[in-house]
């Protein structure tokens, strides 16, 4: 039944909180595989090799991912005073969002469903 106190319970909850620097995106408009082409190619770099891929890279998910990745190394710097030139991508992932249904008319009367989906996607970095 009863585990133990409320603050019991939360201060267990906390101490087994990951405290790396990390920055997600909710609701970001692209599929989980598309944003995956560009987290699959920045996973395990450090990170100004990751900023420089993402910054050359065509593909519409790396100007959304630089812009995430820039957020975490803030929140690096800010909130747990690391220093860049240590800092590496340990995680990055992209899990699937909502999926907006849409209706496109078709030949003779029929409708075609069109689904436009989302994701959610988080970028942890680490000290060498």
């Amino acid at each position: 039944m009863a585990r133990g106190h409320r603050s019991q319970i939360k201060r267990e909850r906390n101490e087994n909180k990951d405290t790396r620097p990390s920055a997600k995106l909710s609701y970001a408009r692209m599929s989980v595989q598309k944003a995956c082409f560009v987290l699959d190619a920045i996973r395990g770099k450090d990170v100004e090799t990751a900023l420089a891929i993402v910054t050359y890279n065509p593909r519409y998910a790396s100007s959304v991912v630089e812009k995430l990745l820039k957020s975490a190394i803030a929140n690096a710097e800010n909130n747990n005073g690391m220093k860049v030139e240590d800092l590496y991508v340990a995680e990055c992932y992209a899990n699937k969002g909502p999926t907006m249904k849409r209706i496109r008319p078709r030949a003779q009367g029929r409708a075609y469903r069109i689904e436009k989906r989302m994701s959610h996607i988080t970028i942890v970095l680490d000290e060498k």
